[in-house]
């Protein structure tokens, strides 16, 4: 019985599933989920992170680890922490950059890798084999250990599962999966309505068929990296596409082979993510007592030296690699491509503050 054919049996059984229970089967079941049984990244899987398009993006990342690291007052012992580390790529260039900038960093530096997979464990322990004496694996965030805390996630949030809410005969209602006739999965209205104080401002004038999304997975993921921050102190960084505003819209997309597929064709087949809400990532944190500061991807990188980078791993290179240097500069921080979309998430403790984020 494949993944399709078993969520079928559980609507039969249970009745119209949601969204958010749609998209943890495909993604995490243990047997076809997406991420326990594929190979999702770079040009031979089906999309490429920022970490994979270039060794600049996990160098200056590790730059801003430093800068947090002396913000906390240069601790002798502190966590090292990536959650959702993906093939190891950011952290292994992290790893190298802060080494030769900042020794005593990484001689403070106890490194934790979040990761639910137990295949991907594995890929990010073949990619870190030189660092992995010193480097811990852990299931949960919870499993971390104490003290002054530097967190970082590349597209963590947008793989939690998010519940979608559509506008009908003027009111919001959970949007469910269901099965036609002929077995198909469609998507239908439920009967469960929404707490009105949830919804953004004029939500009563939106559209008949406006869909309203919202992840209480990822509030409570952000809760818990929030209050382990404001009880030990710390930063956390967080890159993931999304918005900074409520809004209404569908964004719930699935994506296979670097290419958009639909949503419901294969189950478990392609990557499903919705965009981030960010505006409820920072209210989340600021509930645990944090300092919240966002920008985009593009605006962080080019202030952490993006362009001075470029420019002296193009120095004395052939043409053909100052062209991809250059082309790689524009995937990260072009305004058109992941520079204005992906945004960048700052969450320290109140008397910690990093640059190049605003102190609030």
């Amino acid at each position: 019985m494949n993944l399709k054919q078993r969520i079928i049996r559980q609507i039969e059984t249970t009745g119209p599933i949601s969204v958010a229970e749609y998209m943890a089967m495909c993604l995490f079941d243990r047997d076809a989920g997406y991420y326990t049984t594929r190979e999702p990244f770079g040009k031979d899987g089906d999309f490429v992170t920022a970490p994979e398009v270039s060794q600049m993006f996990g160098e200056l990342v590790g730059v801003w680890c430093v800068n947090a690291w002396q913000a906390l007052g240069a601790p002798d012992r502190f966590i090292l922490c990536e959650m959702g580390p993906g093939r190891g790529t950011l952290m292994k260039d992290l790893i190298r950059a802060t080494s030769k900038l900042a020794p005593g960093f990484i001689a403070a530096a106890k490194i934790h890798m979040v990761e639910i997979s137990e295949r991907l464990t594995e890929i990010q322990q073949t990619t870190l084999d030189v660092h992995r004496h010193a480097i811990e694996w852990n299931k949960q965030f919870s499993d971390i250990g104490s003290g002054p805390l530097v967190f970082v996630a590349n597209e963590l949030f947008d793989a939690i599962p998010t519940r979608q809410y559509v506008k009908i005969n003027n009111g919001f209602v959970e949007r469910m999966l269901a099965f036609d006739t002929e077995k198909n999965l469609v998507f239908v209205g439920g009967s469960g309505p929404i707490d009105q104080t949830l919804l953004p401002p004029a939500s009563d004038i939106a559209p008949q068929g406006s869909i309203f999304e919202i992840s209480p997975a990822r509030s409570a993921l952000m809760q818990e990296i929030a209050g382990r921050i404001h009880e030990n102190r710390g930063a956390a960084l967080l890159f993931d596409y999304g918005h900074l505003q409520q809004g209404f819209g569908d964004t719930l997309q699935a994506l296979s082979r670097h290419t958009s597929v639909d949503v419901l064709h294969i189950p478990g087949s392609a990557d499903l993510t919705t965009h981030v809400d960010f505006y409820s990532l920072a209210q989340a944190a600021r509930a645990e007592g944090c300092k919240t500061s966002a920008t985009t991807q593009g605006e962080f990188l080019v202030a952490m030296g993006l362009l001075d980078r470029a420019g002296a791993l193009g120095q004395d290179k052939s043409g053909a690699i100052q062209d991809q240097i250059h082309a790689d500069v524009e995937r990260l921080a072009g305004p058109d491509q992941m520079g204005t979309l992906f945004k960048a998430l700052c969450v320290t403790d109140p008397a910690t503050h990093i640059f190049p984020f605003e102190a609030k």
